[in-house]
């Protein structure tokens, strides 16, 4: 006989199921699940030839990771003209082998890296809610140092070109293309002012590439002219809601530009996205392609690497 009491015995142990579901779902199934992300961005000068840049981010290796490290290989298919990785390449001691394995086949083109705070310290248990707060940023006492070192020296002998708090000029792609960096502002590593300075008249486009997209590297990037912001770090909230998306971005940029492409001008985290300029530039932030290993799962907001396309201005 139905009863009030077995009513509600019932809703809880529906819940209750479906939360274990979700979970599992979360922790096997979506984190795994890879994705390419393709997105085209007018930045070029009318009449210039398109280019394709491939935008890896947020792998947090550790050695068992198979599976993650032949799906970044396989990205070598995709003859990209440049690639971005934008940091956070390690989650454990041991991982940089794994890591210069996983971009091996990606060394055939030209490439730049920044590094982000995973790539200096080992993760460390967090609790969750902590993202929620203002004390996100702060990093824990007694951090495991990881060897980033030879992670950069690795990237350096593939051919790619270290843009930490650096300046440079490439050929990709019969173009020449400027980017400007910076290291991790989510440790406050990022000294934009030492770099700072108009864009090239004579590249096709100046690209800044920073891990975390705090406000106060990305605001002088715009003003300076960079045409296309790059970044990662914000794993694009790692767990979503369906019809709203992320709840936070573990820095100071809205929620609403946790991942994918949106525009981005000097003021812009203060205004709707509607506010923009004609003139702002375009901001991909790639919800990356890991999670930290003391919080291994994904909702609503699968893994990802990204091919952007660059294409001339209408």
């Amino acid at each position: 006989m139905n009863t009030p009491l077995g009513a509600a015995l019932g809703t809880v142990a529906g819940v209750a199921a479906l939360g274990v579901a979700g979970v599992g779902y979360a922790s096997v199934v979506e984190r795994n699940w890879f994705a390419l992300r393709r997105f085209t961005v007018p930045v070029l000068a009318p009449g210039s030839r398109p280019l394709r840049v491939l935008q890896v981010s947020d792998l947090h290796l550790v050695p068992r990771q198979r599976r993650r490290i032949e799906w970044v290989r396989g990205l070598a298919a995709l003859e990209p003209d440049l690639v971005v990785n934008s940091g956070d390449n390690l989650a454990a001691l041991d991982a940089v082998p794994g890591a210069l394995r996983a971009m091996e086949p990606l060394f055939a083109f030209p490439g730049v890296f920044v590094m982000g705070s995973n790539d200096y310290y080992a993760p460390v248990p967090k609790n969750p809610a902590r993202y929620l707060t203002r004390r996100h940023a702060h990093a824990p006492a007694g951090r495991v140092r990881l060897p980033v070192e030879d992670l950069r020296a690795g990237l350096r002998d593939g051919g790619w070109v270290d843009l930490d708090n650096a300046r440079t000029t490439l050929s990709v792609g019969g173009a020449e293309v400027e980017l400007v960096g910076t290291d991790d502002a989510h440790i406050r590593m990022d000294e934009y002012a030492a770099v700072a300075g108009p864009a090239s008249t004579s590249a096709a486009v100046t690209i800044g590439v920073t891990h975390a997209p705090y406000q106060r590297v990305l605001d002088p990037m715009a003003a300076d002219g960079a045409r296309l912001l790059i970044a990662g770090h914000t794993h694009g909230g790692q767990l979503a809601l369906p019809f709203y998306g992320a709840l936070v971005t573990n820095c100071d940029l809205p929620t609403d530009r946790a991942k994918g492409v949106s525009r981005w001008w000097p003021g812009a985290g203060s205004a709707p996205s509607s506010a923009a300029p004609p003139d702002a530039a375009w901001l991909h932030v790639s919800a990356g392609l890991g999670t930290s290993p003391y919080a291994p799962v994904r909702f609503c907001c699968r893994p990802e690497a990204t091919l952007l396309t660059l294409a001339p201005r209408s």
